[in-house]
């Protein structure tokens, strides 16, 4: 994409501080809507659980949602976003939770810490050149034939949103990538496929999902 990282990553910043609180209205009850999407949470925290449990984190989490999902699930999760602000919003949502600021770009977690990760529809803003570092992230901080559970928009095209949530201005590159390309991507980084979806919901008019765990 040509884009420096600084500059995309400050943009994705500020552009999700800016639509915090609206965003979390508009999506707190997506997953009510999506029966699809709440079966792939379910089967993700099964392969946790059947793991022994432990630690998951919820990279890219917004205003926490997914986070709070998982935990009814019984799976010890936290969340993880780039944007102050919606980690603001997210403790406010759901007290009790743990949440921090942070970047998938470099993980601050220890080597081999995780028992599952989710990215659910964080990937998107990610340019091509830097998703197979970011999934290097995600393969280090997991442990051995732990799962990662992926949610993206489906297509070939990117565009630059320049409105969001309430109307508020933001420069925020969004990413459509095909599930060949993403298991690619996957394979590359040492993880093994173990269910791909397409899906349409209120999330996404296209979208799919892939269960993928670490090699060991």
């Amino acid at each position: 994409m040509g884009l420096n990282s600084e500059d995309w990553l400050d943009d994705t910043r500020r552009s999700y501080d800016s639509v915090a609180v609206t965003y979390a209205d508009v999506t707190r009850h997506l997953l009510d809507e999506t029966p699809e999407e709440r079966s792939a949470l379910a089967s993700f925290a099964d392969r946790v659980r059947a793991q022994g449990g432990g630690l998951v984190a919820d990279v890219g989490c917004g205003a926490g949602r997914i986070t709070a999902h998982l935990r009814e699930l019984g799976v010890d999760a936290f969340g993880i976003d780039l944007s102050p602000g919606m980690i603001d919003v997210a403790r406010r949502e759901h007290p009790g939770l743990r949440f921090e600021v942070g970047s998938m770009t470099d993980l601050a977690l220890a080597d081999a810490s995780l028992a599952g990760l989710v990215a659910w529809y964080s990937l998107i803003h990610i340019p091509d050149d830097e998703l197979g570092s970011v999934l290097a992230h995600f393969r280090r901080v997991l442990r051995p034939a732990a799962p990662l559970l992926l949610a993206f928009h489906v297509g070939d095209d990117s565009e630059l949103k320049t409105q969001g949530y309430g109307g508020h201005p933001i420069r925020l590159h969004v990413h459509r990538r095909q599930h060949s390309r993403m298991r690619e991507w996957l394979t590359d980084a040492d993880f093994t496929l173990e269910a791909t979806k397409t899906t349409t919901s209120p999330e996404s008019p296209l979208g799919g999902l892939i269960l993928a765990r670490r090699q060991t």
